[in-house]
This record gives C-alpha cells, structure tokens and sequence, in this order.
C-alpha cells in the first residue's frame, strides 16, 4: 500500500485537484473551507488504474503553516507537487521541492493546475520548461508533467496513469517487526474515544495487540484499525491507519508521538546526523544554533554541535550531534529537516546515522567522523549491523537477505562483525567459529538494548512488588513481547551473562533480594509459630493470608518456606516433607493406606488428610484405587 503527498505554492489548486481526482474534500476544517485555503494536513484515498488504492496526504502551500506540510510528507512514497499554470514557480513551489530533495523521495509527478485559464499555448511551454530547470538538479529530474484542469477534468486520467507508473518504480515499505506509527492527528469519536492517524512504517500492527506510546511508554491497546474508513485486522507498512486506542485521554497525546511495541523503540534527545546545507540557505549553519528539527510526524527544537568545523556554509555538507529539547523516536535511516524558526526558513537536513548516542561527542575527533562516514557510506559490516539492529534476533540468512549483501561482501561482513565481537550467536554455546545461515545471532548494539529492556522492566516489577522473589517467566515473556522460539534463547543468554537469575520458573535481576521490615518478620514468626505448634492442622489458607497480608503470605509460598497443597490447605515446607517421607516408609512397608488412616497416623482432620493425599496423587508420589492409596510407580 503506498502514499501520495502533495507539494506547491498555496492557491495552486492542491486540495481542488485532489477533491476532483478522488470526490473527498481534504480540507476538514471549517476555517479552511471558509477561507479557501489548507492549514492542517487532509487526507483522502483514490484507486488507481490497476486497482490499488492509495493514499493521499494534501498538505498546506502558505509558508506560515509550512510545519504542519513537514508533519505530512515524512512517509510518502511519491510527491504530487502542483503549480498552477497560469503562475509557474513560485516561492514556496521552491522550498516545498526541498524539502522532497532533503528527504530522499524521488519519485514525483508534476500537476501543472488551472489550464483551464491559460490560453497561450506558448505560456504554457515556458512554465513546462521552467519546471524542468527546476527539478533537474534534484533526483526527480526525471518527473513527468502532466497539464491539468480540476475544473474541466482535462488531463486527470494521463494524472493517474503517471501516478501508478512513479509507485510501480518506487520501492516497497520494509517490514522488519519493529513498527511505528507516527501519530500526525488526535481525535475523539463518541462511543469508540480515542482516535490516532498516521502512515505505518517497519512493521504491521494488529487489533488487540498491547502498544505503548513515545515518548513516556504509556501503555494502551489497539481496539480498532481502519485504512480508507475500512475495518481491518492488521495493518501493513506503508499504509494510512487509524487506531482506536483504549485506556488512553486525548489529552495525552500529541503529533508526533508514536504507537509501537514495548519494547522495540528507546526514545532519544541526542541523535548524530549526515547534514546537508541548501544552496539558497539564508544563513550559515554555526555551532550551538538553536533550530527546529522535523523528522517523521515530530518537531522539536534543538541546538546544533558542529563535529568537524565551526560553520557550514550554504551548498556545503557536515556532521552534526543534535540535542533535543526533549524526547523523540528516531531510527538509523531517517530523514530529518532542519528550520530556523524566525524568520521562518528551512536551513537543510539529512539523514540520521545514529539514533542513540552514549554521550556527547568531543568536536574534531577524527576517529568519530570515520565511524559516521562509513555509516554514511554503508560497507559490508555496517550495512549488516545495521539490519541487524533493525531486525533483532533472526537467522543470519535473514539479515543476510535484509542487508542484500552476498558473495565476498557477504563473507567479509560476517568475518568483520565476528572479529569485532559485534555479532553474537545465540543458540549455540562459547562457539569459535562464525555463525552459521541457520543460527541465530543479533548484533552487540541490539543485544545491549535487549538487556537494557529486561532490566527495566525486571526492576520495574522488584520496585511494584517488593516482596516478590521475581517475575513469573510466563509475565516475563509477554512484557518482552518476543516471539516463543526466541524467549529461552534470548533469556538462557541472559543468565549465562549474570544479567539476570532464575528460579522455580521465576525470572529476577542478579543480585535482587527482597528485604523483609521488622513488622513484616514478626507477623511472619508469629504465624509459623501456629503452624509447628499443629503442623497438619494448620491455619487455613484465607487466615494465613489475613494474618500476615496477601504479599506476605505470597512471599512465603514463592520462597518455599510454606506450601500450598489446595484453595484451603497450606503446610511449612518441612512439615510437608517430612508428611512425604513418612507416607513413603508406610506405603513401601504396608503396600497401601486410607485417607481414615493418614488422619489418625498425623491426628489431623479428614478435610487435611484428603488434601495432602490428592496432592501427592497431583505430583505423582501417590496413586489412588479405590479408597486406598499405593505410590505410584
């Protein structure tokens, strides 16, 4: 499923265009409806010669809402850039085509709007070829220019048909199992509550599925999904999607935020990028500017560090590390635009090289500028450390086929990452050798941040559950979200690197311990205390918890000083025990025994003897047949 995104002048029949070409009106609001005039982004869908429908992304043409256009066109696969032929290029026609240049798309087609007022075909020619003076610096040099009128319908089907030719040459939306969805509009709808739009990248999403918002986690479900107001279950990369999300206000959200999995996305207020300075720049780029950065739907002001000089002038291009005001989400690979924001004007961008810096980096190191020019340029072991950090675990074949690397570049990849100790295999113990096709390995970068993961969310629940001796692996597993394959892997990893700890199916960070409060050890003392004075006539479960809380008495079944045998009966381990090894020394001397008479042997009651006899029948100690019971075999 791919996305068109409008670019041009204002007034040069944007939003009219894409009314005729698909009979929905993007301009939603009612002042842009009175004025005539875009300022938000509207959206609407058509369907294409071959069947395939699209979506659209209509964008504002005045430069004072020129924020609101970069919210828009950051995910499309091609631009629909109109200029009105009676006009020719104008102002923003200029910065909007920039903009598309500064993003990498490079697939467009050209709407010359409004022939309907040109009667000079000579006129006509002159902006055609304006145009083409215009693009030919850019990678859409090669754009076709279609003459169009809203008005008369002339020239909208050779508009589709170029439309579905430039989405045919463009290339497909990744999956990679990690999806975002930028969030470009919040809204409310009665009887569904919250509302959020925006164009799906890097993976699909489904109802039902546990998401959480960035930055700041919050968690929240997805209840609904549509695409072009149609129910779906899952939605694909590359296509428009509203979610439905639940136990979320709409307060709580903003443009720019973004709907993920946990735990697949670290926000970020310190990115590394490759910059490029427009030609037409206003300004020099100097060290410690504050500017606005747009990437994806997000904007955030920012101050620029220069890495390897003090200024970058117009046409010029550089590196720079970005401090954020505050967080944002942020991928190796994306685009980013880079304002100054007054005068309003776009300075340039680029792409970002590292999402995730460890620390502020020291200006003119050159080590650094070589590693940031070979992420730039992308050699063998990058570009697959790269797809390894994108894709996580996986085989090797898979990243291998991600990366689209083969023969000796392939071999050279693996062998560097190898060497480097920036690969690591996962289902294969203290190998030597470099991973096979069918092992799994992820890269260092992605192991650290899978490690990160699990402390968090492992101290996390130490911190909500203090008397807790750890996570249950089940909890555990759904937290990490990892598919079932990979948990014991990924988790058997993590205890052989003393990360974390397990025991009887409870997963806890090394070295968590729970510490017990004066009180809580007196209640404790004072509840066994009933428990060895009438060992198999004990409290009952419900007064065992009343007595010393629900947290307490579950601390003690976890830390296996009390067993809990039914809903009702509860023993000390060591009475349990010692009940079992009786039970055996009678059963193998006497070949079988009565609930009557394990009652009278441990003077309990009927309702005690019965519980601890089925238990036993439970685990396999004993066997029952009749009303006798004999060990089982």
């Amino acid at each position: 499923m791919k996305v068109i995104g409008t670019a041009g002048h204002v007034d040069h029949g944007k939003s009219r265009l894409i009314w005729a070409l698909t009979g929905i009106n993007p301009d939603r609001l009612k002042e842009e409806q009175d004025r005539e005039m875009t300022i938000d982004l509207g959206f609407a869908w058509m369907e294409l010669p071959d069947g395939e429908t699209v979506g659209i992304i209509d964008v504002p043409g005045h430069r004072d809402f020129i924020d609101n256009m970069l919210a828009g066109v950051g995910a499309i696969d091609a631009a629909l850039i109109v200029i009105a032929a009676d006009e020719g290029v104008m102002p923003q026609t200029r910065e909007h085509l920039a903009i598309l240049d500064l993003l990498d798309i490079h697939c467009a087609v050209v709407a010359l709007t409004k022939v309907d007022l040109v009667e000079d075909e000579d006129w006509l020619t002159l902006v055609a070829d304006e145009v083409r003076e215009l693009l030919a610096p850019t990678r859409l040099t090669s754009a076709p220019i279609i003459p169009v009128s809203s008005e008369t319908r002339v020239g909208l089907d050779r508009l589709q048909d170029a439309l579905q030719e430039v989405l045919d040459e463009s290339e497909e939306r990744r999956s990679v199992g990690r999806p975002r969805l930028p969030i470009d509009r919040v809204f409310t709808i009665s009887g569904f509550g919250t509302i959020v739009t925006g164009t799906l990248v890097d993976g699909g999403l489904s109802v039902g599925q546990e998401v959480v918002v960035l930055p700041g986690g919050r968690k929240t479900r997805i209840r609904g999904l549509q695409t072009h107001k149609q129910k779906i279950e899952r939605a694909i990369p590359g296509s428009r999607v509203a979610a439905n999300l639940t136990g979320i206000e709409v307060a709580e959200l903003e443009r720019g935020d973004v709907v993920a999995l946990p735990g697949t996305y670290v926000e970020t207020q310190n990115i590394e990028v490759h910059y490029r300075h427009l030609k037409d720049a206003a300004t020099k780029l100097k060290h410690n500017m504050e500017l606005r950065l747009f990437s994806g739907s997000a904007q955030r002001e920012v101050r620029v560090r220069l890495l390897a000089r003090d200024e970058i002038k117009p046409g010029e291009s550089g590196w720079l590390q970005l401090i954020l005001d505050r967080p944002f989400v942020a991928a190796r690979g994306d685009r980013f635009i880079l304002r100054r924001p007054s005068p309003g004007a776009t300075l340039g961008g680029g792409v970002i090289l590292e999402p995730h810096p460890t620390r502020l980096r020291k200006r003119f190191d050159e080590r650094n500028i070589t590693r940031l020019e070979k992420l730039l340029q992308g050699n063998p072991a990058d570009i697959l450390v790269q797809s390894l950090d994108d894709l996580g675990p996986v085989t090797l074949r898979k990243a291998l086929v991600h990366a689209r690397l083969e023969g000796e570049k392939e071999e050279q990849a693996i062998a560097d990452l190898f060497g480097r100790k920036e690969i690591i295999v996962l289902n294969v113990d203290g190998t030597t050798e470099p991973p096979k096709m069918e092992d799994i390995v992820i890269s260092r970068t992605a192991w650290n941040t899978f490690v990160e993961r699990l402390r968090i969310v492992l101290e996390t629940f130490h911190h909500q559950n203090p008397l807790r001796l750890g996570m249950p692996l089940e909890e555990l597993k759904a937290r990490l979200d990892l598919a079932a394959r990979l948990f014991p892997i990924m988790l058997k990893r993590a205890v052989d690197a003393n990360v974390v700890a397990i025991e009887k199916d409870r997963v806890s960070s090394r070295g968590h311990k729970v510490e017990l409060m004066k009180k809580q050890e007196t209640a404790i003392a004072e509840l066994l205390k009933l428990f060895k004075e009438n060992p198999y006539s004990t409290p009952s479960v419900k007064e065992s918890s009343q007595m010393v809380g629900d947290d307490l008495y579950q601390y003690l079944i976890e830390s296996g000083t009390l067993i809990q045998l039914s809903k009702d009966v509860v023993l000390r381990s060591i009475d349990y025990d010692a009940f079992v090894a009786e039970i055996k020394r009678l059963l193998e001397r006497g070949n079988s025994i009565t609930v009557a008479q394990v009652r009278d042997k441990f003077h309990t009651s009927r309702k005690y003897a019965l519980a601890i006899m089925e238990y036993l029948d439970s685990v396999g100690i004993t066997m029952r047949k009749g009303d006798e019971r004999i060990l089982a075999s």
